[in-house]
């Protein structure tokens, strides 16, 4: 008996333990619910807060009343923004900031250049394509609400999201401070990879929390000191000299550590203004291109002469003996297909010349791209663009160059001088990615050589593609290959060596930004609803045709529409600028071409080189097919081409949208006013409190204001650069 009382006693101690014990137990679980949900819901309330950091974007109407921009503060404008000590705090706070959030030491910044000789070793990370037409939100005149702002609201936080879809690099976080101080926070990103599901860091992600210029900055500025000084291109050329070696430029664009904070010296014989169009097809000023290696290469040749003043270009003399209208017209016997502005609109030309190819194609309504190679070094690039001419500057070696594929109707080379059967054939391999379904390879050469011609037959039948006509004009003794691309995919297989093979279906092939070209054929798309399954209208009827690929045609319509009435309303009439001065128009944050196809249909004497940002959605594929051209660019580093070449920039909404990539935008506007001509124009549309501090900065590089007006938090700035050199 008393030891089944003494039992009882124990289980009835037993029963109170019991249920305490369950009790915390399930209080312990809960906090650490708590704890574990407020760790994860971290990363999503952080995202949310970047995606709500940007205000809606609106389209100031230009019917609109117009206000000046508030004051800027003019103090001590001539001064630096900070001294030494300034500097030492903000690097003390930067660590400290650095080990708050990451809990370690700062890493320190990757500058482009290093991070571009090592991107190959970096982790491997799957790539989200943006289908071409459906990512982007277009505003159109309808969505303008009476306040100026756009009704959908959506339209750039979905361009912000977008993926980058022709960038080949990867960026790293640049700090917790950005170079005016201003707060950023850092968030690491993770996505799957395809192969083995292997979770890889994606990039460091920045959340500015301060404006995208300091209000409050004052700035110095001084002339480059480099050794190709007025002519200065700062990802192709070295800083320095190079010891022995002849070439001052890169084997491949490589930009310095730090982007360019110094202002390209004029000419030394000055700068003047340049002969407008159509004379400039004749002359230039001479002083305007100037350099020893230039005036050693006009003593040898006879399409171009020092005239007084001027460097003439006479019609009787150019590199096609016979004259290029006979060269145009024998290439058109020899393929009739080929009509000269009508089913050919867009040309690549590789290599600068004398230009009079691309003059006489002009006439005929060709808008034809000059491609010059890093290599020139007598800078024939940049006399076409003082000509009026259409050109960027590249190296062409072992990656891609920046356009799309499948966008060109035909490639020219005449006495190029690449060696396209070397290396494997890769340079042809680029041609073929950027020619159409069914373009021409216009390869021409004044003397064959055995060996070459060898090799180019075995290379191009392994690209299947078909050797059309091979003749040679007795008049100017040029002989003339003109090769086609498949448009089908039956000819790859029945290839008997697979070799170049077919690219896997995950490779991109309009990714172009610092992207390796690839030793792969891409495959023909094959549906109506795929681009490059048919070839666009003749033009000019291409401008406004939207083909079955571009699955937002109200969008695409809808922003031509908007793009007229402003360029009609506004910028035609309303900002005083001399449009009959006008020839070389640069569109900096290009999307369909809109602005680009207004001004052309308003202004026949000017051509627009429509740019496409890579963090931005891919639209240069439409930008192309309305017969225009562009080309793919980070406006985080300096552009591809010379000093001087431009003589309007147009820059819509471009500041607010790089607030979250580029370490100095201010960095921006130098490189603004380097490819600018003095008395050229800049037309800068964009949110009020990026217009304030830029037009202060405008100011310090003794710009002109034109115009500034502002409606609610929208505005526009027209400004006029002058002759002013430190």
């Amino acid at each position: 008996m008393a030891l089944a009382r003494m039992t009882r006693l124990a289980r009835q101690a037993k029963r109170p333990f019991g249920l305490c014990a369950k009790t915390t137990a399930v209080g312990i679980l809960g906090l650490c619910f708590i704890f574990v949900w407020s760790i994860f819901s971290s990363p999503s309330s952080s995202v949310t807060t970047q995606r709500e950091s940007f205000d809606d974007i609106a389209e100031p109407s230009s019917s609109s009343r117009s206000i000046p921009l508030p004051p800027v503060n003019k103090s001590n404008s001539n001064q630096p923004s900070t001294d030494s000590e300034s500097k030492k705090a903000l690097e003390s706070k930067q660590q400290e900031t650095h080990k708050v959030n990451n809990g370690s030491a700062p890493a320190g910044n990757k500058d482009h250049q290093n991070h571009h000789h090592h991107q190959e070793t970096a982790k491997p990370v799957k790539r989200q394509r943006q289908q071409h037409g459906t990512s982007e939100k277009v505003p159109s005149s309808e969505g303008v609400k009476e306040n100026g702002q756009e009704g959908d609201s959506a339209t750039d936080e979905d361009e912000e999201e977008a993926g980058e879809v022709v960038d080949g690099k990867e960026e790293v976080g640049e700090g917790e401070r950005n170079e005016n101080g201003d707060l950023v926070e850092v968030e690491n990103e993770e996505e799957e990879q395809d192969e083995g599901s292997v979770k890889v860091e994606k990039r460091k992600k920045q959340k500015f929390k301060g404006p995208v210029f300091d209000p409050n900055g004052h700035y110095s500025w001084r002339l480059c000191n480099t050794r190709s000084k007025f002519n200065y291109i700062p990802c192709i050329d070295m800083e320095t000299s190079s010891g022995k070696l002849q070439s001052y430029r890169h084997t491949e664009r490589s930009c310095p550590r730090n982007s360019p904070m110094c202002l390209v010296p004029l000419p030394h014989e000055g700068y003047g203004t340049p002969v407008r169009w159509p004379e400039s097809k004749l002359k230039v000023l001479y002083k305007n291109v100037a350099h020893p290696k230039l005036a050693d290469f006009i003593k040898r040749s006879s399409w171009l002469v020092q005239s007084g003043e001027y460097l003439a270009f006479p019609q009787n003399q150019t590199e096609f003996k016979g004259g290029v209208g006979h060269y145009l017209d024998f290439i058109e016997e020899m393929v009739p297909d080929i009509e000269w502005g009508k089913n050919i609109r867009i040309v690549l030309d590789i290599g600068c010349g004398d230009s009079s190819f691309e003059a006489s194609l002009l006439d005929k309504d060709v808008l034809t791209l000059v491609l010059g190679l890093k290599d020139d070094l007598v800078d024939l690039g940049q006399v076409a663009l003082e000509r009026g001419f259409p050109a960027i500057v590249s190296p062409f070696g072992t990656r891609r160059l920046p356009f799309p594929s499948g966008v060109f109707d035909a490639i020219h080379c005449f006495s190029c001088g690449i060696p396209w059967h070397s290396n494997e054939g890769k340079r042809l391999l680029e041609m073929n990615r950027l020619l159409r379904p069914g373009g021409y390879f216009i390869l021409s050469s004044k003397h064959d050589n055995i060996e070459v011609e060898e090799a180019m037959t075995k290379l191009t039948a392994s690209l299947c593609w078909n050797i059309l006509a091979h003749k040679t004009d007795e008049d100017s003794d040029v002989s003339v290959k003109i090769y086609q691309k498949p448009d089908s995919n039956d000819i790859y297989e029945l290839r008997r060596k697979k070799n170049p093979p077919i690219c896997k279906e995950t490779e991109n092939p309009d990714a172009a930004w610092y992207v390796p070209i690839k030793t792969c054929l891409h495959t023909i798309p094959l549906s109506i609803e795929q681009r490059g399954t048919e070839w666009p209208e003749d033009w000019p009827k291409r401008l406004e045709t939207y083909p079955e690929w571009m699955s937002n045609k109200e969008r695409l319509i809808a922003d031509s529409s908007h793009w007229k009435a402003i360029v009609d309303k506004s910028y035609l009439a309303g900002i005083g600028i001399d449009w009959s001065s006008i020839r070389n128009v640069m569109d900096m944050k290009a999307i369909h071409g809109g602005f680009a196809a207004a001004l052309s249909q308003s202004q026949k004497n000017l051509w627009v080189m429509n740019v496409v940002p890579v963090h931005a959605p891919d639209t240069l594929p439409i930008v192309y097919e309305r017969g225009l051209i562009g080309v793919y660019h980070d406006w985080c580093e300096p552009f591809s081409t010379y000093p001087r070449s431009y003589d309007l920039l147009h820059a819509d909404h471009l500041f607010s949208r790089l607030k979250n990539r580029c370490k100095q935008p201010v960095a921006i506007v130098v490189e603004m006013d380097r490819i600018l001509r003095p008395g050229g124009w800049v037309i800068v549309r964009d949110k009020v409190e990026i217009l304030v501090p830029l037009e202060g900065i405008l100011k310090s590089l003794k710009w002109e204001m034109r115009l500034t007006y502002a409606q609610d938090k929208e505005g526009m700035l027209c400004a006029q650069k002058t002759m002013w050199r430190p």
